[in-house]
């Protein structure tokens, strides 16, 4: 939607006759959270935001703290691709503040923004490109594979693909642009990847993107796992994230004279990285299962 405005969403609302209005948030842990309104609490949610129970989301606020608010970042309203028991719905992503409108510090959309907003005080942005695998299974009770298909393997042994196919057709009429998907090396093991995008934008997106994935599966009866290593003896599942700072239409880590083609700030970015690897890794990584993937094999 172009020029979203609480007004236009309100029109929206009623015109397209949307009967569930689902607010999203994320919580420490990467887990989308979140909870339905009917479109007569809309207005309010959107001018106010809508409290809630921090005390029972992990890692939010404690019992004598727990009150916290839920506001619709306008910009993220989106129709959802698919209707639930005939009624159609929307959800936008919500950023948490404190009772007395402040941000929550412990949501990580508003810390990703405080990084944001520090970048853009240099003038850079900051752009990501993520690349998202997963699994197929036949149901959430087992790790019984759709099929033995391998990297980039064709239709004919691919049985996921018309699944795949469906959630990029769902992701379009979200507004999200994907550049390819394909079978992965694993056994029922597939990838979606997404356009790069700026950081804010691109976060929301991949939350979205796991919702969808997910959705999609089970409504053709069959279930997905992000899980980092579900098969023994199979390849796991990553997130690879490319990642760039650019000064306007200039690529900050791009140097001609390099021997890599590296500048300065690409070989400082990636210091950094290294520097501060154990707690990224604490943070990015906090599943035991993710650890399964780095044995020998």
């Amino acid at each position: 939607m172009a020029d979203i405005t609480n007004d236009s969403i309100l029109k929206t609302v009623k015109e397209k006759n949307i009967g569930i209005i689902q607010m999203w948030f994320t919580d420490v842990l990467g887990i989308l959270k979140g909870f339905a309104i009917t479109p007569s609490e809309l207005e309010e949610a959107l001018y106010e935001g809508m409290g809630f129970d921090g005390s029972s989301i992990h890692g939010f606020a404690r019992i004598e703290e727990s009150d916290l608010i839920a506001k619709p970042d306008i910009a993220t309203f989106q129709i959802l691709p698919w209707k639930n028991n005939g009624t159609l719905e929307a959800r936008v992503i919500c950023d948490i503040l404190e009772p007395g409108g402040a941000p929550y510090e412990g949501d990580p959309r508003y810390v990703l923004k405080k990084l944001i907003k520090k970048l853009e005080a240099e003038g850079l942005t900051y752009y990501v490109g993520p690349e998202l695998e997963y699994f197929y299974f036949k149901d959430d009770k087992s790790i019984q594979a759709l099929d033995v298909a391998g990297y980039f393997d064709s239709v004919t042994i691919d049985h996921g693909h018309t699944y795949r196919r469906e959630t990029v057709s769902a992701l379009q009429s979200l507004g999200i642009r994907v550049e390819y998907e394909h079978h992965e090396v694993g056994h029922s093991q597939h990838e979606i990847d997404l356009r790069y995008d700026q950081a804010l934008k691109m976060a929301d997106t991949a939350m979205t993107y796991r919702m969808v994935v997910k959705e999609v599966a089970r409504r053709n009866g069959c279930y997905a796992t992000f899980m980092p290593k579900p098969i023994i003896g199979q390849n796991g599942s990553g997130m690879h994230v490319h990642q760039s700072l650019f000064r306007g239409d200039k690529n900050e880590f791009f140097d001609a004279s390099n021997e890599y083609l590296l500048s300065e700030m690409a070989r400082h970015y990636i210091a950094g990285l290294m520097r501060y690897a154990p707690e990224i890794t604490a943070i990015c990584n906090q599943w035991v299962n993710s650890y399964k993937r780095l044995v020998p094999g």
